[in-house]
């Protein structure tokens, strides 16, 4: 059955990270979305060659077309395309697009409804978007970085999940989706420029909150969600593996020490923060006393809050994301499956990722283009 985006075009300005992961979420909701990609050099080595191939899963579910973007009739190409299409999103750096000729306004006067979406680190206007950075940049200037790591040592970077991810291409999917059902009212397409550092922040928002009202020390490691307390943290096991506790609320803290048979009266000060050190040191010393796998097999499905840290061998494989279909496999690739969930209008899996260019001819015979017209442009070297 087809997804909850299906009839929804979309062109994707083929780039690394945050847009790419965009676009998959895009076409794991049905909507049809081409990639367009740079025309490969041939013999040129690739500075990342999992791209383009069954590895490269947040390219995966959708179709490319390879244009050489420095010759003049693939401006026209990509103009013709934005005629047709609901959506298209770019992740360079502020002006490149312009430069190229393909603007929200070039784009936009071919197509008053189109959604032009933007992702970058910084945003599109401020002193520092012309600046390059990574994830890691944005989500220091956010504040969220500071927060996170231990108390006696620098600030762990998260992966790139908050920034490029969580604060940059989920905020691009959910802004042009926003936007393109705002255009079926008026008519009227617009930008919709996602900044990870706007992302980053917005996802702190109960931090800041808290923070505000006196609840958070800008301390690391000394809160409630930080790894500052003792009943919401990590805990080696006999086995050097890991066991994650997250036991805030009385009534599952109460049932963790019962489960555990945890007798220490100094266990009971729950919500005595001066304490919180002291404590941890004696949860540390409990859980050191079973393997991972003994203690889940105590706490695991009850309301203690025990979860098995597991890594990426591992996740497939648990019982739960087993039952819930939460991987699948494409081309022999163990990946995520598309999320969130859907009760009828229930999206398929998508195919793996295409080679540059592997769908050019059929991209532009589909969206309208004569089979002269597409050998012309073969024999041009535009595609």
């Amino acid at each position: 059955m087809p997804g909850p985006l299906a009839g929804i075009k979309v062109i994707e300005m083929v780039g690394i990270g945050p847009c790419p992961f965009a676009a998959m979420m895009l076409a794991d909701m049905g909507a049809e979305v081409i990639r367009i990609d740079r025309k490969p050099k041939p013999g040129a080595a690739s500075p990342f060659p999992m791209l383009g191939t069954r590895f490269d899963v947040m390219a995966r579910g959708r179709r490319s077309l390879a244009l050489d973007l420095k010759h003049p009739e693939a401006r026209g190409i990509v103009l013709k395309l934005a005629e047709q299409a609901d959506i298209l999103i770019e992740g360079f750096r502020p002006g490149v697009m312009e430069r190229l000729g393909l603007g929200p306004d070039e784009c936009m006067a071919h197509n008053p409804k189109l959604v032009f979406g933007r992702i970058t680190g910084w945003g599109q206007s401020g002193p520092l978007a012309q600046a390059a950075g990574h994830d890691l940049n944005y989500i220091a200037l956010s504040g969220m970085l500071h927060a996170m790591g231990r108390a006696d040592a620098a600030p762990s970077p998260p992966l790139n999940l908050v920034g490029d991810f969580g604060g940059g291409a989920m905020m691009l999917a959910f802004g042009v989706v926003c936007a393109a059902l705002e255009a079926k009212t008026s008519g009227k397409g617009q930008v919709v420029d996602a900044a990870m550092t706007d992302g980053s922040a917005l996802l702190g928002a109960m931090m800041y909150g808290l923070r505000a009202f006196g609840s958070w020390s800008d301390a690391r490691a000394a809160n409630m969600l930080d790894g500052g307390a003792p009943f919401y943290d990590t805990y080696a096991c006999a086995d050097g593996k890991f066991l994650s506790v997250g036991a805030i609320e009385p009534q599952f803290y109460a049932e963790l020490l019962e489960l555990v048979g945890a007798t220490d009266p100094d266990l009971q000060k729950q919500w005595s923060q001066k304490r919180w050190p002291e404590l941890k040191i004696k949860f540390a010393a409990l859980f050191a006393t079973r393997s991972r796998d003994e203690w889940c097999a105590l706490l695991e499905g009850t309301d203690a809050c025990v979860a098995p840290v597991l890594d990426m061998a591992e996740a497939p494989l648990h019982p739960h994301n087993r039952a819930r279909e939460t991987f699948i496999d494409i081309d022999g690739v163990v990946q995520p499956a598309p999320a969130p969930r859907f009760s009828r209008t229930v999206p398929e899996a998508g195919q793996a990722a295409a080679a540059p260019g592997q769908h050019s001819a059929a991209v532009l015979a589909d969206w309208g283009w004569s089979l002269d017209a597409i050998e012309t442009l073969k024999n041009a070297g535009v595609i």
